[in-house]
């Protein structure tokens, strides 16, 4: 009789979810969890595991030591999108894949996106605030320059799933939208420009890319300085691509007259940051994926795919390069 899958899960759900979620494959596998959510309880359950669901959060990272460690490891399944807490490449060396659930939150996120732009150009926070503290700025928030949303260009950096679905929506509203991608997409609904060139004739930039070696710090201050004066930054991939001092910079400087931050550098960010107090900052604790049907089809994503594993079918959205059959070790 064949042993029984070993699958350990370190994002925190609930145990009795996860054993409803297997439930059809309750003879097929051994479900694991760590004993403590620490580097200590990750690094005693890593020996034994063979099918890895990682931790969304990011708190138990599978850095090259943890992927060491995971002698037995078969796949490793993220439950979101972002895998850059997983070391890929010390993953793709020991032959193991490692899949994301591209595209399941892209509609959330993406209306995420529109809904920030949207608050940015009305000012819709700002206005919020002083109307609870007992104001009544009609003649302020004029002056601080309100826009309709159609008449702004836009600039998508990334064209994945999201990107593409962020293109869609903005053009949908009548703005033009221009998008800059690794490599070029053929079947586009946005003008393909050259990254500087995005930059220049973005009034509203949204930036939907994994974090990379390659686009980490992507958008530094330089780079941000190419936007036209007055430009709205939204960023739902994550702080490292535009680090925080970069974009406090361009805001003080007038490059940018706002931000929408679903991410930060650091997460949660210091009580005392700056970004935390500034008027022209939207903060949001990186929900921008956080819909009930988002979770939903990130939920069924991670199930499919580990049944694929189980039943002996390739599985799908591996990241790393590694051939999608999995076989045991």
């Amino acid at each position: 009789m064949t042993a029984p899958w070993r699958i350990l899960t370190l994002a925190p759900l609930g145990e009795d979810l996860l054993r409803q979620l297997f439930a059809p494959l309750a003879d097929a596998i051994r479900l694991d969890f760590p004993a403590t959510r620490d580097r200590a309880g990750l690094h005693a359950a890593l020996p034994e595991a063979e099918l890895i669901i990682g931790d969304f959060t990011g708190k138990l990272g599978l850095d090259a030591e943890a992927v060491a460690l995971a002698r037995r490891a078969a796949f490793v399944q993220m439950p979101s999108v972002g895998t850059d807490s997983v070391d890929g490449a010390a993953l793709a060396a020991a032959g193991v894949p490692l899949a994301n659930t591209a595209g399941a939150n892209a509609r959330a996120v993406a209306e995420w996106a529109v809904g920030a732009a949207f608050a940015l150009c009305r000012h819709l926070a700002w206005g919020d605030r002083r109307v609870r503290e007992g104001g009544w700025p009609q003649m302020e928030l004029l002056a601080r320059g309100t826009r309709e949303i159609h008449t702004q260009r836009v600039g998508v950096l990334g064209y994945g799933a999201i990107g593409e679905e962020v293109a869609r929506l903005f053009g949908a509203l009548g703005c033009a939208v221009s998008y800059w991608s690794r490599r070029r997409r053929p079947e586009a609904s946005a003008i393909y420009r050259e990254l500087d060139d995005l930059l220049a004739v973005s009034d509203i930039l949204v930036v939907a890319l994994p974090l990379t070696p390659e686009t980490a710090g992507l958008l530094d201050q330089e780079r941000l300085g190419l936007l036209p004066d007055g430009a709205l930054l939204v960023n739902v991939a994550r702080g490292g691509i535009a680090p925080d001092g970069a974009v406090l910079a361009a805001l003080e400087s007038g490059r940018l007259a706002g931000a929408a931050l679903d991410v930060f550098e650091e997460e949660p960010p210091p009580a005392g940051h700056p970004l935390r107090a500034h008027e022209d900052v939207l903060l949001s604790p990186h929900a921008a994926g956080g819909t009930g049907q988002a979770q939903i089809n990130i939920i069924s994503a991670v199930r499919d795919n580990i049944e694929a594993a189980v039943l002996g079918r390739p599985v799908t959205n591996v990241v790393n390069g590694v051939n999608p059959q999995i076989r045991r070790r």
